[in-house]
């Protein structure tokens, strides 16, 4: 027959423990080193919205990879079309969008400067055109909408009273070296 005294005394120590525990838990409950549920509840509410703000901040990092070959890509493809391998095309394409918008080029210098990053050479045009005001306005939205790279830097008008404007550009362009 078991020993009811051995049982009773090891049911006892096991509440004893248990009570223990109950003890330590209600006091680190209502501790302020754990704080108070609703100052739990804030800085959960807290450290979620950092988070999702994190999670907004890596996001255009998703895909980097595939995002990188892609721009390669793009690089290669704006070299090869926009910028001219022979300096000779530069000329030809600014003729003829004068040509296309009945402006005339009455003058026209260019000057190569040292090649620079990425095996270009920046060439910068100073013309002076002449031509009427819309024509001359559709030759300067021509140009900057060519498939050929040309970046206008500068603009003058000088207006006469009878007879064409004329117009003073400073286009910068560049060229591909060793193409």
């Amino acid at each position: 027959m078991p020993d009811l005294r051995q049982t009773r005394r090891n049911i006892k120590n096991a509440l004893g423990i248990l009570l223990g525990v109950d003890l330590v838990a209600v006091i680190v409950l209502f501790s302020p080193l754990i704080g108070s549920t609703n100052s739990r509840r804030q800085e959960l509410n807290r450290l979620w919205a950092e988070l999702q703000v994190k999670t907004r901040q890596v996001e255009p990092l998703k895909n980097l990879p595939q995002k990188v070959v892609l721009a390669n890509r793009q690089i290669t493809d704006f070299y090869k079309t926009r910028f001219p391998a022979q300096d000779s095309q530069i000329a030809t394409e600014f003729g003829k969008l004068a040509a296309a918008d009945s402006v005339t080029i009455d003058s026209a210098k260019y000057k190569a400067d040292d090649v620079g990053p990425g095996h270009l050479q920046p060439i910068e045009i100073e013309a002076t055109l002449s031509g009427n005001y819309v024509s001359l306005a559709r030759f300067i939205n021509a140009l900057e909408r060519d498939d050929m790279f040309f970046m206008i830097s500068s603009v003058t008008l000088a207006g006469e009273q009878t007879g064409p404007i004329k117009l003073q550009v400073k286009v910068e362009t560049y060229l591909k070296v060793g193409a």
